[in-house]
């Protein structure tokens, strides 16, 4: 099969698959991963096939919606990927990044594989962690949660091992300095840190704002 008709296959079937998925993980999340990871592709030596396939198929079974288990992800994109003969070895490459690419693999060092189109396709989804959109996707998951929005007697855990981190359930504003704070110095590429960068600002900005309309200042 030719890599734009398994492109096309592959996007027809992850649409499929996230039709009723949580908002933040849905389709749209996937869409916007995948041409984050295309931009930064262009300033990387990469295969693009590899690139393309792994962000497509990245959040087709997230672990956090599957009681934590971290191997059906992976799984099923192998299974989707040898039904439609992809190479053996693009294969393993996308497999291997799905299950590798993950913040809180991060978290204990856990993820030994390492390639530049992991770091892409990592960047590319920590980016839609943050900036507005970032945002947006951190309330709606509390809200589907539900969470609380803040509370200022249950402090951020910044020392979470990962564990704890996949079983947390802290008001929605800590996520913010438990991960999405974190990411603007974890991005990988050139590109991945200077969109980072004006997300982040933009991340700052609003819990200054929060924080103030909390305490009835604004």
């Amino acid at each position: 099969m030719q890599a734009n008709s398994i492109i096309d296959v592959t996007k027809s079937f992850v649409q499929s698959i996230l039709r009723n998925a949580e908002g933040g993980h849905d389709w749209f999340h996937t869409s916007r991963v995948y041409r984050n990871a295309l931009h930064i592709s262009e300033h990387e030596e990469v295969n693009e096939l590899v690139v393309a396939l792994a962000a497509l198929l990245h959040d087709i079974a997230d672990s956090k919606f599957h009681n934590g288990d971290e191997r059906i992800g992976p799984r099923l994109a192998r299974e989707f990927l040898l039904k439609n003969n992809v190479d053996s070895e693009v294969i393993e490459h996308v497999s291997k990044i799905i299950e590798n690419m993950s913040f809180k693999n991060s978290i204990d060092g856990s993820s030994s594989f390492s390639s530049i189109e992991l770091k892409v396709v990592q960047d590319a989804d920590r980016l839609d962690a943050i900036g507005a959109i970032g945002i947006a996707r951190c309330f709606n998951y509390g809200g589907f949660k539900n969470r609380s929005i803040y509370n200022p007697e249950i402090e951020p855990n910044l020392t979470m091992t990962k564990a704890e981190y996949k079983a947390a359930k802290g008001p929605t504003i800590n996520h913010f300095y438990e991960k999405l704070l974190l990411l603007k110095d974890m991005m990988n590429t050139k590109t991945g840190r200077r969109i980072a960068h004006e997300r982040h600002e933009f991340m700052l900005q609003f819990l200054k704002q929060f924080y103030a309309e909390w305490n009835g200042n604004k």
